[in-house]
């Protein structure tokens, strides 16, 4: 089966259909989120809290997330992974940047990077794109400068803001970025800046008329329903409880003996048994002679 390509979105875009993107940090959710038809698979640097139990994405490393997309690429055949490039990976300077971006397509197998700015990072999404990197952009709430935004709020909500955010995006899509992350903006801006991009927009807290929309595979599944949701996030299961329950019943049928029970045990040879008892010198129980028969 053929992967998709990033023209697959621009397509979609022109013919009006909208498209769904994912998380996914490991084999199993990649290899679940693929049969169930994704297209796109997002390796977000949101494992530092999803998965590494950081409080931030800020401490994900270059290792981390090569690490995480060679196990996506692995349980996928067709859809498009995007790796996103961690924080201080490609903002220092653009030839370390250029050698991150390449080592998550040589050794992460993705099949194409994210990072997170506006205009000021357009001329490294264009030495990029021209060295046969596809580019994801990413603007809004940007998480890896959480720490300068003073949380997690919603950006563009002036006019100031909203025309900057604005002028970024064509910035990105100028410098050859195939599509655009819109994160935690009023619904309006985002539809706006949909409207007057050619490439696919993909909102996560920007409303419905964005092209696509992207979400967190642990607040889909509600993973941690212990944690209050975010305003953006819908759950369609509460996969966590289902988890716990499954593991108190393991302890419990541990715990009383019921488990592992005959079924999951396998069987010995009657004279095998009595030749390592020592030859027939111990007599065998009946019921134990049965069992080892079974």
């Amino acid at each position: 089966m053929a992967r998709l390509s990033v023209h697959t979105l621009r397509d979609l875009k022109a013919r009006g259909r909208r498209f769904a993107m994912i998380t996914a940090y490991d084999y199993p959710s990649a290899r679940l989120v693929e049969q169930a038809g994704i297209p796109i698979i997002l390796v977000g640097d949101s494992l530092g809290s999803v998965v590494l139990g950081y409080d931030s994405t800020v401490p994900v490393t270059m290792e981390d997330v090569i690490y995480h997309t060679r196990a996506v690429v692995r349980a996928t055949e067709r859809a498009i992974v995007v790796a996103d490039m961690p924080f201080m990976s490609y903002q220092a300077n653009a030839d370390e940047a250029m050698r991150n971006a390449g080592r998550l397509l040589k050794e992460g197998g993705a099949t194409a990077v994210k990072l997170e700015g506006g205009s000021h990072i357009a001329p490294l999404v264009r030495r990029m794109v021209e060295a046969g990197i596809p580019v994801m952009g990413h603007l809004g709430l940007t998480p890896q400068s959480v720490n300068q935004f003073g949380g997690h709020k919603v950006q563009g909500k002036t006019p100031a803001a909203a025309a900057k955010l604005i002028g970024d995006a064509h910035t990105l899509e100028e410098a050859g970025a195939f599509a655009v992350v819109l994160e935690t903006i009023p619904a309006p801006l985002a539809g706006m800046v949909s409207r007057r991009l050619s490439i696919p927009t993909i909102g996560i807290g920007a409303g419905a008329e964005c092209d696509g929309q992207v979400q967190v595979f642990h607040d889909l599944l509600g993973l941690y329903d212990d944690q209050r949701p975010l305003k953006h996030a819908k759950r369609y299961a509460v996969i966590g409880e289902v988890i716990r329950e499954a593991v108190r019943g393991y302890i419990s049928e541990v715990e009383g003996g019921a488990f592992p029970a005959a079924e999951h045990s396998f069987p010995m040879s009657a004279d095998t048994f009595a030749e390592l008892t020592g030859g027939g010198r111990h007599e065998l129980d009946a019921v134990v002679l049965a069992e080892l028969a079974s």
